[in-house]
């Protein structure tokens, strides 16, 4: 995921105070009710789209996940998969589906902002994303506090190829990290092992219980 600098210099004479006042009191409003960037949006690079929904404790946080690579297999005809992560435990996992933003908050100024994970290097970083409009998405990464830099992101409303549409820890749907897992609810349904696939691994049904034998009638010998 590569981001592009962001931040120019500028000058504000004294004439022009007042229109700056004005537009950060504009700022402020508009903060005042934020706009929802829930959906599915393509990566400024093109090689991901990625669904934010809301989640968390009465859903008031961001998260999202990859539901789309252009390049889904590696030099080996393989799924990708995220070999990077620093958590051995996930180092197997797929990368089709998995969560790379983990529960973004509302700031002061109406914006997400929270850790986005980075499977090409393995690290996570700042991040603040919002949207001023319908279709393009502003996401924000920063290695420290004066190291940031840009992306915009394009809602997408098609399906493509190998594109998970399903819900969220259900069939053909992403998986979610532990933390972000809804109580009550398991963390990945049991799948055939393919990104993407639908085919769930159903219970057995329990072994019918045998018929109780019927009563000796009286007076009958007990049965040897």
């Amino acid at each position: 995921m590569t981001f592009r600098s962001i931040g120019s210099a500028f000058r504000v004479s004294a004439w022009s105070a007042p229109l700056v006042g004005l537009a950060a009191l504009a700022g402020v409003a508009q903060a005042a009710t934020p706009a929802d960037p829930s959906g599915t949006w393509l990566t400024e690079d093109g090689r991901a789209r990625i669904r934010l929904e809301k989640c968390g404790p009465s859903e008031k946080n961001l998260c999202g996940f990859v539901v789309w690579l252009k390049v889904p297999l590696n030099d080996k005809n393989q799924p990708r998969i995220d070999f990077k992560n620093p958590d051995p435990k996930k180092q197997a996992r797929p990368s089709l589906g998995h969560q790379l933003i983990l529960g973004l908050k509302l700031n002061a100024d109406a914006r997400y902002e929270g850790k986005i994970y980075n499977s090409e290097d393995g690290k996570s970083y700042d991040v603040t994303v919002w949207t001023e409009e319908p279709n393009e998405l502003t996401v924000r990464g920063c290695l420290i506090a004066f190291l940031c830099k840009s992306q915009t992101w394009n809602k997408t409303t098609d399906v493509l190829p190998g594109q998970l549409t399903g819900p969220t820890n259900g069939a053909g749907g992403p998986r979610t990290d532990p933390e972000w897992t809804p109580a009550g609810k398991p963390a990945a349904t049991g799948t055939t092992g393919t990104p993407g696939s639908t085919a769930s691994t159903a219970p057995k049904p329990a072994a019918p219980k045998p018929a109780p034998k019927p009563a000796a009638p009286a007076g009958a010998p007990a049965a040897q």
